[in-house]
């Protein structure tokens, strides 16, 4: 890393308090090295806590809707999202999600939460980092949590309204609506720009809904 950003993120850390930087390189197929240490330091650090958060730079969270779904929530080995259960290893070599079969033999993969955003609660940490031992590293980081799930014997809970079946965790983008964003914990695919407009509007108007 250039020696001025890394001077800048120090500053920035020590003006904010906001950061954690940790020795690798930040890339798509070092995501799972990624997750593993977000794991590893919410078990050291954040022991005290109830619930933690994964979500991807592009998503928007309706964190006033996200306190209401924990309410009542499960309080250890619980993790919620949009849950994927029929998701199969790519097999061609050109695909950005690509797996060997020498890498990862089976011909599917166990229910696992996506990437995109998901939350669990605390005491998963530890344990996910402890089954981590015992599964081979893939760089598919959603895909490699389940597996650490299914090492522990954790079913990840689908997130969704009862009486609609409609998905609270949306991994996709919808055209900005306050009331449809209400309904929704997080929505995908957003440009720090749209982000900060949309939570503007969001935030004020939100309980008009």
């Amino acid at each position: 890393m250039e020696e001025h950003t890394q001077r800048e993120l120090e500053e920035e850390s020590r003006e904010h308090g906001d950061m954690i930087q940790m020795d690798f390189l930040d890339s798509y197929q070092n995501l799972t090295v990624k997750t593993m240490m977000m794991m590893h330091w919410l078990a050291t650090h954040c022991q005290d806590s109830s619930y933690a958060m994964k979500v991807d730079a592009d998503i928007f969270v309706n964190i006033f809707y996200l306190v209401k779904l924990l309410d009542g929530s499960p309080s250890r080995g619980y993790i919620t999202g949009s849950v994927i259960r029929d998701g199969r290893p790519r097999r061609g070599r050109k695909s950005k999600w690509y797996l060997s079969e020498d890498v990862y033999a089976e011909d599917c993969f166990p229910p696992y939460v996506s990437g995109a955003g998901y939350v669990f609660s605390v005491d998963l940490a530890a344990r996910i980092s402890w089954a981590s031992r015992f599964v081979r590293v893939i760089a598919l980081e959603d895909v490699y949590v389940g597996l650490c799930l299914r090492v522990l014997g954790v079913t990840p809970a689908y997130a969704q309204s009862f009486l609609t079946l409609r998905n609270l965790f949306e991994v996709r983008r919808l055209e900005y609506d306050r009331c449809t964003y209400a309904k929704r914990v997080i929505v995908n695919g957003f440009k720090p720009s749209e982000l900060l407009d949309i939570w503007s509007d969001f935030s004020q108007g939100h309980l008009s809904c």
